[in-house]
């Protein structure tokens, strides 16, 4: 399995990022326990905000049909999205 990092980038809809948090967390839970998931959070760039997710699938293609499923994906809160190739070279994703 590869990893992928993921970047959403927000739409200036605030209001649309709360309506639907609750819906696209609970979308994310189930891949943490699945271990497709490995980490997720928000980011912030001068005005813009966004999130950073990493995932364990086989290909760009596979994560990207993935996501497609996230209620931010559907309802539009997302403006942007890059789906990278992700190798770890220091540190490690186990925490040690």
């Amino acid at each position: 399995m590869s990893i992928f990092a993921v970047l959403y980038e927000y739409t200036d809809d605030a209001e649309a990022r709360d309506r639907h948090r609750a819906p696209h967390r609970a979308f994310l839970a189930p891949l943490v326990d699945e271990g497709v998931l490995i980490s997720s959070g928000p980011t912030v760039e001068d005005d813009r905000v966004g999130a950073l997710l990493l995932l364990r699938q086989p290909s760009a293609e596979a994560v990207a049909e993935l996501l497609n499923a996230d209620p931010f994906i559907i309802e539009g809160v997302v403006a942007k999205r890059r789906i990278l190739d992700y190798t770890v070279v220091f540190g490690s994703l186990d925490g040690k």
